[in-house]
């Protein structure tokens, strides 16, 4: 039996601008329709699956000191502005830095008078959608002739005070750089019992610790479901078995709704809406979002929404350290905000933070599954989320849950919310047999 392939990843994986995402080396595309996996596993003959690296990058910041919050902060800025300069056909930036879809400008609930204002001004639509579960009516905008992103969101604003316009802000997951391996989608099943969890990431690959596990994909990029690091390593904390690796909440089915299909300039507030939206429909009880980003009014209707219906959102707090602003949707009203802890339960210094925080669970010297076969040691508070994810689920969700949860909790040093939640659930790297 070979022995697990193992890497280190520190969770501040935001990368200097000479290491930025241009350098994430997208691989091919693995084809398919949005919204749908083909049978089983993502792929066609002569174009064989591989793994995508969504926005998980090569760690390019090993000697700088995750204690530094202003190098923290530095590596944030440059990060996205790296992002949005190596896609700038796709992409813009806000005001505030905060990487934009170019060209997009989106209006949640416009009135007829909204909308026939917006087109003679000049405004064309390039969706018009209800969102899926969540009542939700959103309409994509592009600006006039001559009007950049900033400039239409302006004018948009000016035609029709009463309206709500923004941004369609990008969303980055929260968590560190997995490596990109071979591998193929996680089997579709069908799903064994209630869909009681759910996640928005990128997609899952198959990995012997999912072999048994109930998952059903669906991809909202472009793109269509494509497996990914990040995701893959987040499914299998939750629902993962195999052997002394055990996920937090194996045995519970597990909805899987992939918002980047392997591209950098995907995760949008849109796509995250409409991810939600589905996963709120199927009767989820508890979802996990370990993505980060600025406020967005889209992205907070959709969470309140989802909220009214009964769902817990369960969000990372992100690893820009502390000097960061404030991450999203950790921040919303609602949300279970969470942060990760060391070995000794001190808060891990590179945690960012949100405008309340809920729990804290481990955050690093604990393994999770690598795309294909094997485990990576994995650091970062999108780790720590779907440990909480877990202990809700397992409580049966709900508010009661969050209440049994908080019992739970333990003292630790830091900012920690309410407490440790799930100290038993870390698997070390060397109980799977993983090497330094």
């Amino acid at each position: 039996m070979t022995r697990p392939i193992f890497r280190t990843m520190m969770a501040c994986s935001a990368v200097l601008l000479a290491a930025g995402s241009g350098n994430a080396q997208l691989l091919p595309s693995l084809g398919g329709v949005p919204g749908q996996v083909v049978g089983g596993v993502l792929g066609s003959p002569g174009n064989p699956p591989v793994v995508a690296p969504v926005i998980d990058r090569l760690n390019g910041v090993g000697g700088i000191a995750v204690a530094d919050t202003k190098s923290l902060l530095d590596m944030r800025r440059a990060r996205l502005q790296g992002l949005v300069r190596d896609h700038r056909h796709v992409l813009d930036a806000d005001r505030n830095g905060d990487p934009v879809r170019k060209g997009e400008v989106i209006a949640i609930d416009p009135s007829p008078d909204t909308m026939a204002r917006a087109r003679d001004a000049g405004f064309r639509v390039l969706q018009d959608e209800q969102i899926e579960g969540l009542e939700l009516h959103v309409v994509t905008f592009a600006p006039p002739a001559g009007d950049d992103t900033r400039e239409g969101l302006a004018r948009l604003r000016r035609i029709a005070p009463d309206g709500e316009f923004d941004y369609d802000h990008v969303f980055e997951p929260a968590g560190t750089a997995l490596l990109a391996l071979g591998g193929s989608a996680a089997p579709v099943s069908v799903l064994q019992n209630h869909a009681a969890v759910g996640m928005v990431d990128g997609g899952v690959s198959a990995h012997p610790s999912l072999r048994n596990a109930s998952i059903e994909q669906r991809g909202f990029a472009a793109q269509g479901a494509r497996p990914s690091g990040h995701g893959t390593a987040v499914a299998s904390l939750i629902v993962g078995s195999d052997g002394r690796f055990q996920g937090a909440a194996h045995g519970v089915s597990l909805l899987v709704a992939d918002v980047y299909g392997g591209d950098p300039t995907e995760g949008s507030a849109v796509t995250i809406a409409r991810a939600l939206g589905w996963l709120t429909a199927r009767g989820v009880r508890v979802v996990n979002m370990s993505l980060v980003g600025p406020p967005n009014p889209l992205l907070g209707r959709a969470v309140a929404a989802a909220n009214a219906r009964g769902v817990l959102v369960v969000a990372a707090v992100g690893n820009d350290g502390p000097a960061a602003p404030p991450a999203y949707p950790a921040s919303y009203p609602g949300v279970v905000a969470v942060t990760g802890v060391d070995l000794h339960n001190r808060a891990l210094p590179e945690a960012g933070k949100a405008l309340h925080l809920d729990f804290a669970a481990p955050g690093s010297e604990m393994a999770a599954a690598l795309p294909g076969s094997g485990y990576a040691a994995v650091r970062g508070t999108s780790f720590a989320a779907p440990l909480v994810t877990a202990r809700l689920i397992m409580a049966g969700g709900g508010e009661a849950a969050i209440e049994a949860v908080s019992r739970e909790a333990v003292s630790g040093h830091g900012r920690v919310g309410k407490g440790i939640i799930c100290e038993s659930c870390r698997i070390a790297p060397r109980a799977v047999g993983a090497k330094r």
